[in-house]
């Protein structure tokens, strides 16, 4: 029998040993689902992706229900690095070859629209996520330095973004003394929080307004059809359409999704409290990610922890001793660090594209999916929920243009799939890196 990501490295109803679990603000469990419901709506998933769905399809006056294998914010939204970035995954350039400028502008616009969302549904619902502005891209060489100097200023002047603050070396070392970096930019629009609290606010608000959430649910089968089924070991769900918001935990439920999106592990570390020692890791709270191939991400917790992300694997299963493997890079970044204590190391699991680019589909005429962050999940998932909300009352222009990016299948069949994607994945970073 295939492994199941839902519990190749976590216990059923349980969230991980993480810091952010560790101070969340508790939600009491939801009951799952028995026997026969129905909705107009029904949601498989409660990250980012299915529980803003819920909220902005329950606020337009429809009945929802959401099934979530585990619990609320379990997966990725749960786990990330908490950095809520500009634009989209794939840098404008890349877009603008890739789908000519009209779209690339609008892909600009959509993802504006995403980081302004996360912050208005934050100040709305008054959630208590530690949400504060500012990720620094550095670069590990002086070519990577002027790479992101030059795309900064193309920002500014292609798209009248106004938010970049060049880094030199010097200034970059006053912000973040690590010997590794050569300078980048710091984008002020930009933003860091605590991704589990925000998550199970947007389980209250959706709850809230009415959507019946159904923890511990896997579901089993999806049947097609008008309406559509969904089944679940306990109970089945009966809905007039139906949203897949699985991201990195599709498994079997739809081979299309599986064909063009790909799950992969990242990892991260969240020392013992820096004290005066903060000073040596970040001068502004800020967040910053690098432009390493396996990108290193990190931020300072608001108990002055390092929190650094860093590490990928490819398989079902994590490897034994998570601190250890981030502890590598950080170590890289900052030496001063290779002997800190790690009080917490954690995994998750995330999905990647291809192209880097979110896959947002219509299977069928009543089924629609979005999935495929590829690490820019924090607003892109929050927003492809509210596009998908719109998209099924009608309102479908933003939903359509992220559909219309290219998602080409992963090469190979799930047994060739790990090796192949190590392949292609550095493939195409070697190919966007050297422009071909």
């Amino acid at each position: 029998m295939a492994l199941n990501l839902l519990y190749s490295n976590d216990r059923k109803g349980q969230y991980p040993a993480s810091w952010y679990a560790a101070t969340a603000t508790a939600l009491a469990p939801f009951a799952p689902l028995q026997g026969e419901a129905k909705a107009d709506v029904c949601i498989i998933g409660g990250g980012y992706t299915g529980l803003s769905a819920a909220l902005h399809l329950a606020e337009a006056g429809r009945s929802v229900i959401l099934l979530e294998a585990n619990r609320v914010g379990f997966g990725a939204s749960g786990r990330n690095g908490g950095q809520l970035g500009s634009g989209q995954r794939m840098d404008q350039e890349g877009l603008e070859g890739l789908m000519g400028r009209e779209d690339a502008a609008k892909l600009w616009q959509l993802g504006e629209e995403a980081k302004d969302l996360v912050k208005s549904l934050i100040a709305r619902h008054g959630t208590d996520c530690h949400l504060k502005p500012g990720v620094a891209w550095t670069g590990s060489s002086p070519s990577e330095a002027r790479d992101l100097h030059d795309y900064g200023r193309f920002l500014e002047d292609r798209y009248g973004y106004d938010q970049i603050e060049q880094l030199d070396e010097e200034t970059c070392f006053a912000l973040c003394p690590s010997p590794d970096y050569k300078g980048g930019f710091l984008d002020h629009g930009a933003a860091h929080l605590h991704p589990l609290n925000y998550a199970l606010s947007l389980a209250r608000a959706a709850a809230a307004a009415g959507v019946r959430i159904c923890e511990t649910s896997e579901v089993t089968a999806i049947e097609d059809g008008s309406p559509v089924l969904v089944k679940t070991e306990q109970g089945h769900v009966r809905a007039d359409q139906l949203i897949l918001a699985c991201n990195g935990y599709m498994g079997g439920l739809n081979r299309q999704v599986a064909a063009k999106v790909m799950p992969i592990n990242n990892f991260i570390a969240a020392t013992e409290p820096l004290g005066e020692d903060t000073a040596r890791v970040l001068n502004r709270d800020v967040a910053v990610a690098d432009s390493k191939f396996v990108v290193n991400y990190f931020r300072l917790s608001h108990d002055g922890r390092l929190l650094f992300g860093g590490g990928e694997s490819y398989g079902y299963r994590f490897p034994s001793d998570i601190a250890a493997t981030v502890r590598k890079p950080m170590s890289q970044i900052f030496p001063h660090l290779k002997d800190v204590k790690i009080d917490y190391a954690w995994g998750g699991t995330l999905a990647i594209t291809m192209k880097r680019m979110p896959y947002l589909a219509r299977l069928a005429p009543n089924i629609i999916s979005a999935s495929g962050y590829s690490g820019h999940g924090v607003g892109t998932a929050t927003h492809a929920g509210q596009l998908m909300a719109l998209a099924l009352q009608g309102e479908s222009d933003g939903f359509d243009t992220m559909s219309r990016v290219p998602a080409p299948a992963f090469p190979g069949g799930p047994a060739m799939r790990n090796p192949l994607l190590v392949l292609a994945m550095t493939w195409f970073s070697l190919r966007d890196r050297l422009g071909i």
